[in-house]
């Protein structure tokens, strides 16, 4: 028994060196430096005219969004203008309120949750909303509240917009840089994400489509061999 452990761990041993190997191999091919932009007025001018491509006015003025993401693991329903969304997974739904966190309302199918499991399961839906909003509307929040705006000059000669945010949701000092279309349209962004090891990896936003209210939305985004589905958005009043 003694000899088929060591074998055993020999095997282990032997897999996650491999595995740290190859982790290093793609840090150094892919792992890119943020880049250094010059802030002030011109690149609040090209974030606006992104947000005038996807007509910023239309999402300002909807009420309510739906989608899902992670192939339908996790669905919402989000009531902008008093701040409430529905949050659902596995056999939980959390009604988050955004305002104040304390006075959602929490529900697991058949079951009775202690205050501890109510408030573990709230964070976990502010969590997921955090960050599967941001794959939805991501280009509507480049004037949020503690963000710096800045441009750089990308390989092609193009301006890209980098985005930093310093604070909010919930990994703040992230940065993304969108490569835009002549038009401000958005065709991808690069991230630099404390959850993402890797400085630079690129992330298309693809599919968009016009909502009921006007406003654009994306339905895909690519990572590599990766896609991302948004299903089922919506966005009306």
């Amino acid at each position: 028994m003694g000899r088929i452990l060591r074998r055993i761990g020999r095997v282990i041993l032997g897999v996650l060196l491999l595995l740290i190997l190859a982790f290093g191999v793609l840090y150094f091919i892919y792992n890119e430096q943020l880049p250094e932009g010059t802030t002030g007025p011109q690149a609040d001018l090209l974030a606006q005219k992104m947000l005038k491509a996807i007509n910023e006015d239309a999402y300002n003025n909807t009420r309510y969004l739906e989608w899902s993401f992670i192939d339908g693991a996790h669905q919402y329903k989000w009531d902008k203008e008093n701040g409430k969304v529905d949050v659902k997974w596995d056999d939980y739904t959390v009604k988050l309120n955004l305002n104040n966190t304390s006075n959602s309302i929490v529900n697991k199918e058949g079951t009775t949750l202690s205050a501890k499991e109510s408030r573990d399961l709230t964070n976990t839906a502010w969590d997921y909303f955090n960050n599967d909003s941001f794959w939805l509307a991501a280009p509507f929040k480049v004037f949020d509240k503690g963000t710096t705006r800045s441009i750089v000059t990308l390989d092609d000669g193009s301006e890209g917009l980098l985005v930093t945010y310093s604070s909010g949701g919930t990994t703040p000092g992230d940065s993304y840089l969108w490569k835009l279309q002549t038009n401000g349209f958005p065709e991808s962004f690069q991230m630099w994400a404390g959850v993402i090891p890797i400085g630079g990896v690129e992330a298309t936003w693809d599919d968009w489509q016009v909502m009921e209210s006007g406003v654009f939305l994306p339905t895909s985004h690519k990572m590599g061999p990766v896609t991302l589905f948004i299903g089922d958005a919506k966005a009306y009043n």
